[in-house]
């Protein structure tokens, strides 16, 4: 932390754009402490609080769209031959593929507060040739609501905040796992809404045919 607290008095808010632009590159940076460190600061007058969210999130979505377009570019041979120098194994590929395929595209969504996760969403969904317009709303939203989150924590909790991200990076991936069954489970239930209500209630099917 004291570290961080350094690279912020000598660079910054170039520390939150570039810290997150290389994060989403699956490059070695804890974005999630230094959103919290410059959000605890700005309670001190020393960064502002809308000057922090615009940085960090315009650093996480450039870096995210940059991966999608290497992604969709150099596809699955590349990563097959170089992705090992890139953290990006061909088992780790395979696993968030198989993600994808259980959750959907809204997988990328939530995929910001998953650790491991949101590093390789923008490569896989690439490879995987998700359409562009889902990849940038999912992706964008999810962006936008993970930078806001962990600015105010920092924000609100201050001094407290490294033992709070240790909770949360040790339960986020459990809570975001939970909260896409659900989006998939309620997706289903919509789109079977009436097959669900005849056999669940036979008399709905007539209430359903009024409406």
């Amino acid at each position: 932390m004291e570290s961080m607290n350094a690279l912020f008095e000598q660079y910054g808010y170039f520390v939150l754009f570039f810290g997150l632009f290389a994060e989403s590159l699956a490059l070695p940076f804890p974005g999630e402490l230094a959103m919290a460190i410059s959000g605890h600061m700005a309670t001190y007058g020393s960064f502002h609080l809308s000057v922090i969210v615009l940085c960090s999130y315009v650093g996480a979505i450039a870096g995210t769209t940059l991966t999608y377009y290497l992604g969709y570019k150099l596809g699955t041979p590349f990563f097959d031959r170089y992705g090992k120098y890139m953290f990006m194994n061909r088992e780790r590929r395979e696993k968030i593929s198989g993600w994808f395929n259980k959750y959907g595209d809204k997988l990328i969504l939530v995929s910001y507060f998953i650790p491991g996760l949101r590093h390789f969403t923008g490569y896989v969904s690439g490879m995987l040739k998700v359409k562009r317009s889902t990849f940038f709303i999912y992706n964008y939203i999810g962006g936008l609501a993970w930078v806001m989150l962990y600015v105010s924590l920092g924000h609100v909790f201050g001094r407290n905040i490294e033992q709070l991200l240790h909770l949360i990076s040790r339960y986020a991936g459990m809570a975001a796992a939970v909260a896409a069954a659900a989006l998939v489970i309620g997706l289903i239930v919509r789109h079977n809404r009436a097959a669900i209500v005849r056999k669940l209630w036979p008399r709905g099917r007539k209430a359903l045919e009024r409406k």
